[in-house]
């Protein structure tokens, strides 16, 4: 009986104090007070080639390494501004292997895996610019590890961006099981190739500012879509 009235007597001497510490401002309950804001969505962008490796060689002589690179910082600038933490795998003009690999493409993309991978983005956007022996072809595509159901969502959606750029492209986001990239990386990766350098028309587009910052536009346009779709569940 006598612990009971203890413990009664201690419980309203701490509520006496408590009340009475609130009251003198020592401590204080905010009325605005929240749970903190959940960390911002990761996403790594991926700038293809570098270094010693061209990537593809335009029919103006372009480089797509260059390339690969200004659509990436531009697209970097404008995930950060909407509120994106971005990953970038390489920055300025370098090769990612380590000095004396035996292979060093081989290196290269395993680099670049181990970022990816170690970075634990939502997805991650390899920037790259095609070719092809026919002259004629043009137009982005999206690629996508054809078993992940993820990156075919994030494909298809940032396909529907490159469209409204270029309105007149009949290409679709298509599954690939055979790239490097797409096989040893742990989150959805997607490989955005921009623009065939091998046309001429549209590797003039490619290295001008004002076209890679609209190709730029749709890639960013088309991730935030992807995030708010997954964050409301509409993908499933």
């Amino acid at each position: 009986m006598r612990k009971k009235h203890a413990d009664l007597f201690l419980g309203i001497f701490m509520l006496l104090l408590f009340a009475l510490l609130a009251d003198r401002g020592v401590l204080r309950v905010s009325e605005t007070s929240a749970l903190p804001e959940s960390a911002p969505p990761v996403v790594v962008i991926d700038s293809g080639h570098g270094g010693d490796d061209p990537g593809k060689v335009g029919i103006n002589q372009s480089r797509e390494k260059e390339i690969n690179l200004a659509i990436a910082k531009k697209l970097e600038q404008r995930l950060t501004e909407n509120g994106i933490t971005v990953i970038m795998t390489r920055e300025t003009d370098e090769d990612l292997s380590p000095p004396g690999a035996a292979s060093q493409k081989a290196a290269d993309l395993s680099e670049r895996c181990r970022i990816i991978n170690e970075a634990h983005a939502l997805f991650a956007v390899s920037i790259h610019q095609n070719s092809y022996h026919d002259p004629s072809v043009s137009g982005p595509q999206v690629f996508y590890y054809k078993n992940s159901p993820e990156g075919k969502f994030l494909a298809e959606t940032l396909q529907a961006a490159f469209d409204a750029v270029t309105e007149k492209n009949t290409r679709k986001a298509k599954g690939n099981d055979n790239y490097y990239l797409l096989l040893n990386t742990e989150c959805p990766v997607v490989i955005a190739e921009c623009g065939f350098l091998s046309n001429p028309e549209e590797a003039e587009k490619l290295i001008t500012e004002e076209y890679q910052d609209a190709v730029a536009r749709a890639l960013c346009e088309g991730i935030l879509s992807y995030i708010d779709q997954t964050n409301s569940g509409s993908n499933r």
